[in-house]
């Protein structure tokens, strides 16, 4: 039996695993970790700045292609506890990464070591397993159950820490012998699947709500099928944007608060049945359950049984993976219309197609003021980008009013972090995203106080070159906080704009606060400043030509009026409207398919 190190080990398990890259940054107690990857040289390593920046790109990495984890690296103490923001977003949204951390000697965790910290406690509630790991047999185990773990039934994050003397200790271990575990997940039966379909079958005005997961399971083109067999429109959730294309005819728009159209929103109140898949009820995307629920009958598939119940008892659910149920959905639904069992869908699916597309349903998106309001900037992106762009978000109004405007045509082209909310996410995340796909059109979306939370992590993407365009909006605000404090008539310590003393007259307008065009150069990247709508593509066109010749990462900075109400509400039935609706209804996608 071959004798190693328990940690080259751990590296050749991590390998056998599908590991390719890690994300981190080294110190004393997880340097033989770092020795171990040196010798092995099959995984590459990203250098963050910041041990949160690295969780959130090990993110990105997993949110961008099916079947990817990322895995992020830090020494002890406050390297793993800076961890727990990224295992808390990942753990909410259901997105596997591995967080390995380096401790004090075991004979020094009783003593308050320097640095040593009990993280596998600290992290217990934000992941599925977090484990010290105490003897050096058992290693290689502890990381071939954390993969398992990590794929198996609900995705999450697991914790491994280790401590420097276990690292150390020599092992026995074959890996030739490895062989990954096969991951658990439930299937629905199809006796379930039948019941499902028959309630929906004999509703009038049926619904999809298709969560995002039907993207962790790479199930998209079987939801885009089982939608076209039924003639059932889909609404999908935040997380499960993309599932179904913009512009398919049965894509009937987002319900909720915020993160919605008002479309969606008309649609979901005038169905009577819903069947959900891979959703949690979100309560953005819910409102009340009394509301949400009222008149309609539910349908709830998801893969964890906890879920199923946990917001509102549905009328009937299965515990099933999303990929699984929707196989058995669609070969019976094939089954059903070949034996002329299902209902004609068409008038329904064209009442839901027709507000789509009507100017009643629509938010107005061109207003040519200067400085401009975000709704033009996100009609200045759908036109300057195209279809194929991915869009990385994380909060803010930023991303609320990204996700009324946007337009998504692809599962993982919406990397988005859902439930946790994190500012500063979305720099790191991005990175991530890119280190999993060299050549996707990456566009990164922020405000201005989500990108100065990590914004040092645009130096990680100068030197690895790691190139994407960044659009920050500028209305020097916490401009979701602002307008939520309207509620308490107050406008308190919200403001981040001062007089920046080192900024010329005529760069930006006196009181914008930082000057990001600067930072962002420091740090190696590329910065270019808007103003006005029409300079936008053209800014789209330089950072495309900057990219190519320099691969840095590429800000585009839009400056905003400081204050703009984005339309969000209490229920899906009162959403507040700030601004005037649209007169024309060009900036909604048309569908590609006639209904038939």
């Amino acid at each position: 039996m071959p004798r190693m190190k328990a940690i080259e080990a751990a590296v050749k398990v991590m390998e056998k695993e599908g590991v390719s890259v890690a994300f981190g940054v080294p110190g004393a107690a997880i340097n033989p970790l770092y020795a171990a990857l040196k010798a092995h040289g099959g995984i590459g390593h990203i250098l963050a700045r910041h041990v949160e920046g690295a969780s959130h790109m090990a993110e990105g990495y997993t949110r961008a292609v099916a079947g990817n984890i990322g895995v992020c690296i830090g020494t002890s103490g406050p390297a793993g506890t800076d961890m727990i923001t990224g295992l808390y977003s990942a753990s909410a949204d259901s997105i596997p990464i591995l967080c390995i951390t380096g401790q004090a000697p075991r004979a020094r965790l009783h003593k308050e070591d320097f640095q040593a910290v009990d993280i596998a406690a600290i992290a217990k509630s934000v992941t599925k397993w977090a484990t010290t790991v105490l003897e050096p047999a058992q290693v290689p185990q502890a990381f071939q159950q954390a993969f398992h773990l990590m794929r198996s039934g609900r995705p999450g994050p697991v914790l491994i820490d280790l401590p420097i003397d276990v690292q150390l200790a020599e092992i026995e271990f074959d890996p030739d012998t490895y062989e990954p575990l096969v991951p658990y997940k439930p299937a629905a039966t199809r006796a379930q699947i039948e019941k499902a379909l028959g309630m929906l079958n004999d509703a009038e005005r049926p619904l999809i709500v298709a969560g995002g997961g039907i993207i962790n399971a790479d199930a998209s083109d079987l939801l885009v099928q089982l939608a076209e067999l039924l003639g059932v429109p889909v609404i999908p959730t935040l997380m499960g944007w993309g599932s179904i294309p913009d512009d398919h005819p049965l894509m009937a728009g987002m319900c909720g608060l915020q993160t919605s159209q008002r479309y969606g929103n008309a649609s979901m109140l005038a169905s009577d049945f819903v069947l959900g898949i891979g959703n949690r009820w979100a309560n953005r995307h819910t409102g009340s359950v009394d509301v949400y629920t009222r008149g309609r009958k539910f349908v709830h598939v998801d893969i964890e049984p906890t879920q199923i119940g946990r917001v509102f008892a549905p009328d009937f659910g299965i515990v099933s993976d999303a990929g699984a149920a929707l196989r058995l959905f669609v070969e019976v639904a094939r089954e059903w219309k070949a034996a002329g069992r299902l209902k004609d869908r068409r008038g329904w699916a064209a009442e839901c197609l027709g507000r789509k597309h009507s100017v009643d349903y629509l938010r107005k998106t061109h207003f040519d003021s200067v400085p401009m309001k975000p709704q033009r900037v996100y009609q200045c992106m759908n036109r300057a980008l195209g279809k194929d762009v991915c869009y990385v978000s994380t909060i803010g109004l930023s991303q609320i009013a990204g996700a009324q405007f946007l337009h998504v045509y692809q599962p993982r082209h919406w990397i988005n972090c859902g439930q946790a909310g994190p500012l500063g996410w979305t720099v790191p995340a991005a990175l991530g995203v890119r280190v999993a796909d060299p050549a996707r059109k990456i566009v990164a979306l922020s405000g201005d106080y989500d990108f100065q939370f990590m914004i040092e992590e645009l130096a990680v993407g100068a030197q690895f070159k790691l190139p994407y365009i960044h659009v920050l909006v500028n209305n020097s605000y916490l401009g979701l906080i602002r307008q939520a404090q309207r509620s308490f008539s107050i406008d308190y310590c919200v403001q981040l704009a001062f007089d920046n003393v080192n900024m010329a007259e005529g760069e930006v307008a006196r009181g914008y606060g930082v000057d990001h065009v600067k930072v962002v150069e420091g740090l190696g990247c590329k910065a270019i400043r808007v103003h006005r709508p029409e300079e936008f593509a053209p800014a789209i066109a330089q950072a495309e030509a900057w990219m190519a010749e320099h691969a840095t990462p590429v800000v585009i900075e839009v400056i905003l009026e400081r204050v703009t109400n984005i339309a969000m509400g209490t229920e899906i039935d009162n959403v507040v409207e700030f601004e005037e609706l649209a007169t024309q209804a060009a900036d909604v996608p048309s569908a590609l398919a006639v209904l038939d």
